[in-house]
């Protein structure tokens, strides 16, 4: 799987962005556990502006002691992880997470080459800018797609073709991902000596197929509550189990 996220065709990839994972069953019933009290953060700090790296490789917002932890498997180029964050990711940051009860983490799914170079690019930035500019992608992720797709299959080729440590910039200039990085305070030499990081790029891939093993993801997004996974996938559905481990 690593060396096949490496090298297989961006085309391809661009041909199945619909093929993550579909929608869950849908949340049925009302709320069960009881509520978990607010817990306050440490004086003068907000539980949603603490972020931090875990050593799983994700990015987790919140209380580190919260009861209630939730993780997303997300793909950055799947339309039902954009989807998700749209619809779910401010009641996250500041309903459940500003209440102490709720730690959220993220940790990047990658399934093709151009999911790897946006990857790369959000954790080339300082951690506490990882949740905002996942957000940003999400909803750039249609334009990205159409200058993929306007650049033709020649230059998708061409790209794929090449050489290791200057793939992933070249899929990075095609997308429009070096501007939309650079306007967001990650200068372009910065943004190529981390695209051009091919043992980073395979560990991307490596963590991917180990999560994949560990957890039996099927697709993205998928969700751990607790240390288990749930079925729910869409944000009615993880509000419905956030909710029912008592944070409401």
């Amino acid at each position: 799987m690593p060396t096949k996220f490496l090298i297989a065709p961006l085309l391809l990839a661009v041909a199945l962005i619909s093929a993550c994972k579909q929608d869950g069953p849908a949340a049925t019933g009302a709320p069960g556990g009881a509520q978990t009290a607010p817990i306050a953060p440490p004086a003068g700090k907000a539980w949603a502006d603490m972020i931090v790296k875990t050593p799983e490789g994700g990015y987790r917002m919140g209380n580190p002691d919260a009861p209630i932890k939730l993780v997303e498997f997300g793909s950055l180029t799947c339309p039902h992880c954009a989807e998700f964050t749209e619809l779910g990711a401010a009641d996250i940051r500041d309903k459940y997470v500003a209440s102490g009860r709720v730690s959220y983490e993220f940790r990047n799914f990658v399934r093709d080459p151009l999911d790897i170079t946006a990857t790369m690019l959000v954790q080339c930035a300082p951690p506490e800018s990882f949740f905002a500019l996942t957000d940003q992608v999400f909803a750039n992720q249609s334009a990205m797609y159409d200058k993929i797709q306007a650049a033709g299959e020649a230059a998708q080729k061409a790209i794929g073709e090449g050489p290791p440590a200057q793939r992933f910039i070249g899929y990075a200039n095609l997308a429009g991902l070096t501007d939309f990085f650079s306007a967001r305070g990650l200068a372009k030499p910065q943004a190529e000596a981390c695209l051009s990081n091919v043992a980073k790029a395979q560990a991307f891939a490596d963590a991917t197929e180990k999560d994949a093993a560990t957890y039996d993801i099927q697709g993205t997004p998928t969700f751990l509550l607790n240390g288990s996974k749930i079925e729910a996938n869409t944000w009615p559905g993880i509000k419905a189990e956030l909710e029912r481990a008592g944070a409401r």
